[in-house]
C-alpha cells in the first residue's frame, strides 16, 4: 500500500498541477482583462483553449496508458507542462498565452487517466473508487492553491512570476516520475496483483477497435455527459466567473471572493473520497450517484436564482453544493467496471473526455452571454457586468446539470464488479 502510495503520488503531482492551472484564470480575471485587453468571451476563450487541448488528448492518453505504460506518459507530459507554464508567464501577447495554456491543458491530460492506470495495477479493485477519490482530492488541492493563496502571492510578486515558479515544480515533477515511477508492482520487486497484470498485457486489438468497442458499453457515452455537468458548474463557476460574480452580487472583496470559491472547491475535495469509500463499501454506484447529482442540482439552483443570501448561509451551500459534486468521481470506477479490464486506459480517457467538456464548453459560452448583455460599464479597464447579467449566463450550467441527473436514471449499475471479456 505504502510503495502503491509513493509511485501513485507523481501522478498525483502533475493532477495537482493541472487543477491549479485549471482554475487560476479566476482569481487573475483582472490582470488577464487589462495585460491583453479581453472581454469576457475573450477571457472565456483563453481560459477554455487549456480544456480544448485536454478534450483532444484524453481518448490518445487511454490508449498510449494502456500500451506505454504510465511512467513515460507521466514523465513526458509533466516536461511538457514546464514549457507551457513557461511560454503562458513569458507571453507578450494573447496568441503566445493561449499557446501555453494550450500546451499546459494538453500534457496534464495525461495524469488522472495514469493515475486511474496506477491504481488500477498497484491497489486492490475493492480499493480504486476509493484512491480515485483521493486523486480528485489531491487536484481540488491544486485548485485550492489558485485561490486565496494564488490571490496572495500574485499581489505580492505578480502573475507572471507565479507562473514561472508553477513551472520548476512541473520540471521537478518529471525527473520524479521518471526516477521513481514504474508501471507494474514487479518492476520494483514487488508481487502483482493475481490477475490484473495478466488481463492488462493481453494481446491488444488494433487501437481503433478498442475506441468502438469502449463506446459499444451502454455506460460509456451515459458517463461521458453526466460528470460534464457535474464539473462544468464546479469550474465555470470557481475556475472563471466565480470571483467576479461574487465579488458584484455580494459585495466582496476578491480575496474574500477567492477564499469563497476556494470553500466550494474543498468541500469538492472531501466529498470525492467520500463517495467513493461509501461506493465501495455498498457495492453500489447508481443510487449513490443520483443522490449527489440531484443535491448538486439543488445547491447550484439556489446560489444562482435565490437573491440576497446570507454569508453564512452562501457558505453552508456551497459547501453542500461541492461536497455532492464530489460523487462525479464514481463515474471512474463505475466505467472501468462496465467494460473489460484491459480497456481501463481508453475509458478512463473517453470519460475524463467528457468531464472536460462540460467547462470546455460552459466557460466561454457564459462569457459569450456576459459580454451580450454587457451595458457597455467599465472600471479600471474592466467590463463590468451586473447581476442578472451573470444569472442568465449560469442558466447553462443548471440545464447541463438537469440533463446530467436525467442520463444517470438510464445508466446501469454493477454492483462494483468489474466487467469479464
Amino acid at each position: 500500500m505504502a510503495a502503491g502510495l509513493f509511485v501513485w503520488s507523481f501522478g498525483a503531482l502533475l493532477y495537482l498541477l493541472g487543477f491549479f492551472h485549471r482554475v487560476a484564470p479566476a482569481v487573475i480575471t483582472a490582470e488577464l482583462m487589462q495585460e491583453f485587453s479581453l472581454g469576457a468571451a475573450a477571457l472565456g476563450n483563453l481560459s477554455a483553449v487549456y480544456f480544448y487541448s485536454y478534450v483532444a488528448m484524453q481518448i490518445p492518453t487511454g490508449i498510449l496508458a494502456d500500451r506505454l505504460g504510465p511512467r513515460l506518459l507521466l514523465s513526458m507530459g509533466a516536461l511538457v507542462a514546464a514549457l507551457g507554464s513557461v511560454i503562458f508567464a513569458l507571453a507578450p501577447t494573447m496568441a503566445a498565452a493561449a499557446f501555453g495554456r494550450t500546451l499546459i491543458g494538453g500534457s496534464v491530460a495525461v495524469a488522472f487517466v495514469c493515475l486511474l492506470k496506477v491504481a488500477a495495477n498497484w491497489f486492490t479493485p475493492s480499493r480504486f473508487a476509493m484512491v480515485s477519490g483521493l486523486a480528485l482530492f489531491c487536484g481540488v488541492v491544486g485548485a485550492v492553491c489558485a485561490g486565496t493563496p494564488l490571490r496572495l502571492l500574485v499581489d505580492l510578486f505578480g502573475w507572471r512570476s507565479v507562473m514561472l515558479f508553477s513551472a520548476l515544480i512541473a520540471l521537478a515533477t518529471a525527473f520524479g516520475s521518471w526516477i521513481f515511477v514504474r508501471d507494474y508492482p514487479h518492476d520494483k520487486g514487488f508481487r502483482d496483483f493475481t490477475g490484473l497484470r495478466e488481463k492488462s498485457n493481453a494481446p491488444q486489438k488494433t487501437r481503433i477497435v478498442d475506441i468502438f468497442q469502449v463506446l459499444s458499453y451502454r455506460n460509456t457515452l451515459l458517463l461521458f455527459f453526466i460528470p460534464a455537468g457535474i464539473v462544468g458548474c464546479i469550474l465555470t463557476f470557481s475556475g472563471l466567473w466565480g470571483v467576479p460574480y461574487l465579488t458584484t452580487v455580494h459585495d466582496l472583496s476578491p480575496a474574500r471572493a477567492a477564499a469563497l470559491t476556494s470553500t466550494l472547491l474543498v468541500a469538492w475535495a472531501v466529498g470525492g473520497p467520500v463517495f467513493g469509500w461509501l461506493s465501495d463499501r455498498l457495492r453500489n454506484r447508481k443510487t449513490l450517484y443520483i443522490a449527489g447529482c440531484g443535491t448538486a442540482l439543488a445547491g447550484w439552483s439556489i446560489i444562482i436564482c435565490a437573491q440576497g443570501l446570507p454569508p453564512m448561509l452562501l457558505v453552508l451551500i456551497l459547501l453542500i453544493t461541492g461536497f455532492a459534486s464530489g460523487s462525479m468521481i464514481l463515474s471512474f470506477a463505475y466505467a472501468k467496471e462496465s467494460v473489460p479490464l484491459r480497456l481501463a486506459g481508453t475509458v478512463s480517457g473517453v470519460v475524463n473526455m467528457g468531464v472536460m467538456t462540460g467547462p470546455m464548453v460552459l466557460q466561454p459560452a457564459s462569457g459569450w452571454i456576459l459580454d451580450h448583455l454587457w451595458r457597455g460599464q467599465m472600471a479600471g479597464g474592466v467590463p463590468i457586468y451586473t447581476a442578472a447579467s451573470y444569472r442568465s449566463s449560469f442558466l447553462l450550467m443548471l440545464a447541463w446539470l438537469c440533463l446530467s441527473l436525467v442520463l444517470l436514471f438510464f445508466t446501469r449499475e454493477t454492483g462494483c464488479r468489474q466487467h469479464r471479456d
